[in-house]
């Protein structure tokens, strides 16, 4: 083995091993975020099925100068949102805020004291105008320390990102206009929003751009991720699709952290497609098979 298929093999054994030691929860942190990663796919299909289907209502409010807003949900029977939590029910009252004079070092104070990474900037009347975070704070300190000044014809980003960083308040600091949602959107949707846009906090505001509280990715995660009874509910709803009345009786289902373990005597045609189909179930993390044909 030469120089470099010995630097190659290195490479691929150091990408193999994890970057910090191993938790005796991170199998359990893994688990989640893979039935958390399942239910935004989900979310993302339903939203592009919407978006396909003629709108009965408004589902965002540009007229104030605010971004898109996941749509609310309409909670009618039937409906594709029917008795899915929504993020009123979940979101954090009251929400911390701050004013868009706020001087940059008080900000870094009040992100310190309530223990966030962001904060939504609202104006006199309580509206949403952007947010402000600790990246925006550390790019303003990174540009004045090193002493860089783009040129003339220096890239038009890295010059905005000067102007940014010279200024003094959230005004001239922060993100704008700021993502939100409505808190009659589901917990689906805005874990949708928050997974496109990269963000572990959403501001959650009425119609009119005002703030009422903020939801965080783990409460939209935990949100999501159903406990074991109801996944095991819904496998028993595909076991009654999938098998006749004879086999129901010969099929045992139990649930454990997401995982779920099949058994009893099939037809192995019956046994194949209820694996299938338990398999497609958003927040199941793993199928065991321990069905014997008939």
């Amino acid at each position: 083995m030469n120089h470099h298929q010995n630097f190659s093999t290195g490479a691929d054994a150091r990408r193999s091993l994890p970057s910090r030691p191993w938790s005796p929860g991170e199998t359990a942190r893994q688990d989640r975020l893979v039935r958390y990663l399942g239910a935004v796919a989900v979310a993302a299909t339903q939203q592009a099925e919407m978006r396909e289907q003629p709108p009965s209502a408004p589902v965002s409010d540009t007229s104030s100068g605010q971004a898109p807003q996941a749509a609310p949900s309409s909670r009618q029977p039937g409906s594709v949102h029917a008795g899915l939590p929504l993020v009123r029910d979940v979101m954090d009252v009251p929400a911390a805020s701050l004013r868009d004079d706020l001087p940059y070092r008080e900000i870094a104070r009040l992100l310190a004291r309530e223990q966030v990474g962001a904060v939504p900037v609202v104006d006199a009347e309580d509206r949403v105008v952007g947010v402000v975070s600790e990246s925006d704070l550390l790019a303003k300190v990174a540009f004045e320390a090193s002493g860089h000044r783009p040129g003339r014809v220096g890239r038009l980003r890295e010059r905005r990102l000067y102007g940014k960083a010279r200024g003094e308040t959230a005004a001239d600091l922060m993100t704008s206009p700021a993502i939100t949602v409505l808190p009659g959107a589901t917990v689906a949707e805005a874990a949708w929003l928050a997974a496109l846009s990269r963000l572990k906090r959403i501001p959650v505001t009425d119609r009119e751009g005002r703030l009422v509280g903020v939801v965080g990715r783990d409460a939209l995660l935990q949100a999501l991720i159903r406990d074991d009874a109801g996944i095991q509910a819904e496998v028993e709803d595909r076991i009654r699709a999938v098998c006749s009345p004879g086999e129901l009786k010969a099929v045992e289902v139990t649930v454990h952290d997401g995982t779920v373990e099949l058994a009893g005597r099939v037809p192995s045609a019956t046994g194949a497609r209820l694996v299938a189909e338990v398999a497609e179930i958003a927040d199941v993390v793993e199928v065991k098979n321990l069905l014997t044909a008939a």
